[in-house]
């Protein structure tokens, strides 16, 4: 089956989050499962800057009369076979300082409508046949960025040929691209399309409710984030429409890429410390003595070590972790952050790390290598928040023998297991689970945490359970076939 992914972000060449890391990986698991797989991508200048032997493929003119360019090259992913690309060369809209979304002041850009509408609308140019040499069978569009090319091509004439299925993802209900209504002009599209059953949102134009109301296929990124979007206190707003079309809802596990992350031969890492028969740990003791050697924290091996990679806002549950920052070093732990976000975030931490650096270590912004290093080091991975599709930090953590301490809400749910005296007996335990989003609750997970490590035995026994845990792409691809064969049926 041919597949058009789309996307604003793809690892190696460009990343914000975790959006990057699957769009990167499910390519190429679909590709080792035997579909024909390409990518369309917008022309930041990281992603044109990786794009190799690029072939100037058609000539563009958006919805609102800019002139573009669409490139076809080669993407290299190590360890993969190369990933062929469609690139939106457009340098008045996407060469611009900032990370993708936002400018150097944090302020998301005045034209993120069209820049993403462009997007959307390529992606229905494809589904067209704009490529006469090769045409999807299925566009597979990704979070709100890529959101219109459903809508795109629903109001499309109906071209040549099979008719192209649409399948769309949600990563992050939190995040659903919202303009003003006047910018609806800009997008070429029908007036029938705003309307409530189509764009608009409370007055407003929604690319989000475009994908979840066009696309013939839903997907997001676990089953228990597919139940919870559909209840108004998840739902964003949107819970309405998820029920509706609940029927084309799936909920599909990410997975974890393991040629990028695979503490065995990750070369971030300054010894490995896993084999495929299964996991041994001296090297993470050396992963965690040159952590907080570089860290400057205390020296310590038998001091439990928290580590946090994050976007630095209130949904990720870190004001839980700064409430009970005071209690967790009482007790003896030691605290290593990387992320950047809110500025009161930001700064709430490079406040504590300054006021104790031998126990607290804060590192603003993302940093790939170190995510590894603290993955490697770290001893228990937090991650208390308030909502998660999915989350890979956790699933990180569990691979690199970091146990998760999470909330049990969406993708943690389904992928972290409590350390009950049941569940040990079992040999079900990969972690700290707790339940109400609360100081309370949160400060007991810690408690559990500590004494886990305390019974060293018993420690070792659920690192070893978790770093076993499966979390493979090839599974995840097989449901992804499975929902692209009832997109296009």
């Amino acid at each position: 089956m041919r597949i058009l992914q789309v996307s604003a972000e793809l690892f190696p060449l460009l990343k914000t989050g975790g959006l990057a890391d699957i769009a990167g990986a499910l390519p190429i698991a679909l590709t080792a499962a035997g579909q024909d797989v390409r990518v369309l991508l917008p022309g930041f200048p990281a992603i044109v800057a990786g794009l190799r032997a690029p072939t100037p493929m058609a000539a563009l003119q958006a919805p609102w009369g800019e002139a573009a360019r669409l490139l076809r090259g080669q993407i290299d992913i190590p360890g993969a076979p190369a990933l062929e690309a469609y690139v939106i060369d457009a340098p008045g809209l996407y060469d611009r300082p900032g990370n993708p979304y936002e400018d150097a002041h944090r302020q998301p850009y005045g034209d993120n409508h069209r820049r993403f509408a462009l997007l959307g609308w390529t992606a229905a140019q494809l589904a067209q046949g704009l490529d006469a040499d090769w045409r999807p069978a299925v566009v597979h569009a990704h979070d709100w960025h890529a959101a219109l090319a459903p809508a795109y091509m629903a109001f499309a004439p109906r071209a040549a040929g099979p008719r192209v299925g649409s399948v769309f993802t949600v990563h992050n209900l939190a995040y659903q691209g919202v303009f003003p209504p006047w910018h609806f002009a800009d997008l070429g599209l029908p007036g029938p399309a705003f309307q409530m059953n189509g764009l608009e949102y409370h007055g407003q134009l929604s690319f989000m409710k475009a994908g979840l109301y066009f696309a013939d296929q839903l997907t997001t990124v676990s089953p228990t984030y597919a139940r919870e979007i559909q209840t108004p206190e998840q739902g964003q707003g949107l819970d309405g429409l998820l029920r509706q079309r609940s029927g084309a809802l799936t909920g599909i596990l990410n997975a974890v890429d393991d040629q990028v992350w695979n503490p065995g031969h990750d070369s971030q890492l300054p010894q490995g410390f896993s084999t495929p028969e299964g996991p041994r740990m001296a090297g993470k003791a050396a992963c965690k003595a040159a952590l907080q050697k570089q860290l400057g924290l205390a020296e310590s091996p038998n001091t439990p070590l928290f580590v946090i990679v994050s976007r630095l806002t209130e949904q990720k549950g870190l004001h839980l972790v700064l409430n009970g920052l005071d209690a967790l070093l009482a007790q003896g732990g030691q605290l290593a952050l990387l992320g950047g976000g809110e500025a009161w975030l930001e700064d709430a931490f490079r406040q504590r790390a300054a006021a104790a650096p031998e126990s607290v270590s804060v590192t603003i912004g993302y940093n790939e290598s170190l995510a590894h290093q603290l993955f490697g080091g770290g001893d228990v991975t937090l991650v208390p928040s308030l909502f998660e599709p999915c989350g890979l930090t956790q699933m990180y953590g569990l691979k690199y023998g970091a146990l998760p301490l999470a909330r049990s809400v969406g993708g943690l749910a389904d992928t972290v297991v409590d350390c009950t005296l049941e569940n040990m007996a079992s040999g079900e335990a990969t972690g700290f689970v707790f339940g109400h989003f609360d100081d309370t609750d949160y400060a007991r997970a810690v408690r559990r945490a500590f004494a886990l490590y305390e019974r060293p035995a018993d420690w070792r026994s659920v690192r070893a359970t978790a770093m076993q845990r499966r979390a493979d792409w090839a599974t995840a691809a097989a449901q992804y076939i499975a929902v692209y064969q009832r997109a296009v049926s």
